[in-house]
């Protein structure tokens, strides 16, 4: 086996490691996992693709988001380093090259996201394979005290022990103590093989400035305007608020762009471009900008709300200052922030009732069957990623397995007309082909075929229609647009007391919610510590140090006892008549108290994407988020808001 140190000069073009990564290595070459906690921009990627080219076999990389993978992919492949990415922006004539080339053994780093492990079909491919590594990116995610947590990776475990991973390599930017802990535990990771580096670095200057939500713009604008062409992240908590605060920058002479995922995809790409060529020097952005940020001379990140977490302020920070000069990181704290944040906590939080119908529904299943989370979400009015974390928390229990997803329906567009596409074809296959495309729902661009209907009308399996349909694809015969993913489970038990089991659900959604509002506190106190904030910071990351002497704290700057805030608007009659107005109104999804109060403080859900119709005489329809009642209370606290409801709907 070639030594480390020469594959990072050969492979790498680097002549040493930096600080941490020769001990995560070094781990892994003694076939042992490994956890490595290291700062944003720390060189955690290099700890698992240097042993890829060591190791005999495939490294598999989990990582959750598409464009880093891409990023990673393009990366290696200009060093020549044979690596991919399977996800769902390749063609099907992509995926399979990929499986022969992974089939042939020409992959070294294959790259997935924890998603695509769900899959039956892709874990039977990756059995045949010889995995040497399994390499967890953002694996704070695999822990529910996380701040970023995604069921799917709870499953990772239960992958490693089935197809029987000898080493495992988990990274992340942000663990507290108590989340390493899990991540050790899940994986059964030595002390001596958990490597963690510091959080501080030296450059990065803190700064906490308490400020009134009026108060924020004009300072901001005045601190802006000192060096108005240095790159600088403004980060912001809502989509709307990048998009004002970018506006009122720019009207003032600033070159400002706000970035968010609600804008088109070859927008944000444009602005990152931007961004990164130094174009556009000041984006105010949602923290969809920044993952996979790599630009050395950012200068100054300022946090013009209050993040979710001090973990994602670690990160957020973490991406100033890495050519290793100065860089100012502000946080512009105002109390006010604290309700749009919690909010959202709290309208993620299911009804027990709501819990109580989808639990009955997925336990009452046939041995096999099939769901489109979609349609639970929307049916039951509970948001996408709980709905998926309610089927994970089945999973983990022993209740379902999954086994794999599908479309429901595929859009098929005709390369040329039906009689010059049954040319060469037997006479048997012209005939199954005749009666397929007659199953099939004609519109002016468009057929479209639902499998199951296909499936019935031919008494034929939906395996053999795909097959027929992608076949067909292949030959350049037709193109496919599939629609209707739906996700195979199979029932492995019924539950002995649905009573208790229903109450521990609910009860894991509930420590969750104050999982998330506890983060925020953490935020406020640090916010308000009158210690150093870098001691601040690093305790809750487990570490100590003494006074760093540049934060803001250490250079004289006193703190309030409590951060500034906005007086607690009333409700007024008219307020009041208006919700008595709505629930008259009788709307379907906003039956319950909660449900009621999300839509009143500005949070969408499954059911407010429902239409509503106008008084008598009016045609139209509308989504319930058009409705004047929308947001009507949105600058008010929601516990207060949901009393209010439960009051006005017992009245």
């Amino acid at each position: 086996m070639p030594s480390p140190q020469l594959t990072l000069e050969k492979h790498f073009g680097h002549s040493s490691f930096r600080e941490g990564q020769e001990a995560v290595i070094q781990s892994l070459l003694e076939d042992r996992s490994a956890l490595a906690i290291f700062p944003t921009g720390g060189g955690k990627s290099l700890c698992y693709q240097l042993p890829a080219l060591l190791f005999e076999g495939l490294t598999l990389v989990v990582s959750p988001l598409i464009a880093l993978m891409k990023d990673q992919v393009d990366s290696l492949i200009a060093k020549k380093i044979s690596a991919a990415r399977l996800d769902s922006t390749l063609t099907a004539d992509e995926t399979i090259s990929l499986y022969r080339r992974l089939e042939a053994g020409d992959i070294r780093l294959l790259y997935v996201a924890p998603e695509r492990l769900a899959n039956e079909k892709f874990r039977s491919r990756l059995k045949k394979q010889n995995i040497s590594l399994l390499a967890i990116d953002e694996a704070h995610c695999i822990s529910e005290w996380g701040h970023n947590f995604r069921p799917d990776y709870l499953k990772l475990t239960r992958f490693v022990e089935e197809l029987k991973i000898k080493r495992v390599l988990c990274l992340t930017a942000t663990a507290t103590p108590k989340v390493a802990a899990d991540i050790c535990r899940y994986f059964h990771i030595q002390k001596e093989d958990h490597h963690q580096l510091t959080f501080y670095r030296k450059n990065l200057n803190l700064v906490v400035t308490p400020l009134t939500d009026q108060e924020r713009r004009t300072y901001l604008l005045k601190e802006l305007k000192k060096s108005p062409l240095q790159p600088t992240i403004i980060y912001t908590t809502l989509q709307h608020g990048a998009e004002s605060l970018a506006s009122y920058l720019k009207q003032n002479g600033l070159p400002a762009r706000p970035y968010h995922a609600g804008l088109r995809p070859e927008a944000r790409v444009e602005i990152q471009e931007q961004f990164m060529a130094d174009e556009t020097p000041i984006i105010c952005a949602t923290i969809a900008f920044g993952m996979g940020i790599d630009k050395a001379n950012i200068r100054a990140v300022y946090h013009y709300n209050l993040p979710k977490s001090l973990e994602n302020y670690t990160q957020e920070i973490g991406r100033a200052g890495r050519d290793g000069e100065e860089a100012r990181c502000e946080l512009l704290a105002c109390h006010d922030d604290l309700r749009v944040l919690s909010n959202f906590t709290y309208g993620d939080t299911p009804q027990a009732d709501s819990l109580r119908h989808v639990l009955h529904s997925l336990l009452n299943q046939s041995d096999e069957f099939d769901i489109s989370t979609y349609e639970l979400s929307r049916s039951h009015d509970i948001r996408p990623l709980v709905i998926n974390t309610l089927l994970t928390y089945l999973e983990l229990a022993g209740y379902l397995a999954a086994t794999a997803p599908f479309y429901a329906s595929y859009k098929v567009s005709f390369a040329r007309d039906l009689e010059h596409l049954l040319k060469g074809f037997t006479p048997k296959r012209q005939d199954f082909l005749r009666r397929l495309f007659a199953t099939g729902k004609s519109s002016w661009k468009w057929t479209e075929f639902n499998l199951e209907e296909s499936a019935a009308a031919l008494e034929e399996t939906r395996e053999k229609i795909t097959k027929t349909l992608n076949y067909l694809e292949e030959h350049g015969d037709i193109s496919l647009k599939p629609a209707g993913v739906r996700q195979g489970y199979r029932l492995l038990k019924k539950p002995d007391h649905f009573d208790t089991l229903h109450l521990q659900i609910t009860e894991q959604f509930h420590q969750r919610e104050q999982s998330d509002l506890q983060r925020l506190q953490e935020v406020v106190d640090h916010a308000l510590s009158p210690k150093c904030l870098y001691q601040s910071l690093l305790t809750h990351f487990g570490e100590s140090m003494d006074p760093c002497g540049h934060c803001s704290t250490c250079l004289g700057n006193t703190l309030p006892k409590e951060l500034p805030s906005s007086p607690a608007p009333e409700i007024t009659p008219e307020d009041l008549n208006a919700l008595r107005q709505l629930i008259s109104e009788k709307h379907p999804g906003l039956r319950n108290p909660r449900a009621l109060a999300r839509f009143l403080c500005g949070m969408t859900s499954p059911a407010t994407s429902y239409s509503w119709y106008l008084p008598p005489g009016a045609q139209r329809k509308q989504r319930l988020t058009k409705h004047d009642a929308y947001a009507l209370l949105e600058n008010h606290e929601f516990q207060n808001i949901l009393e209010l409801c439960e009051a006005q709907i017992i009245l």
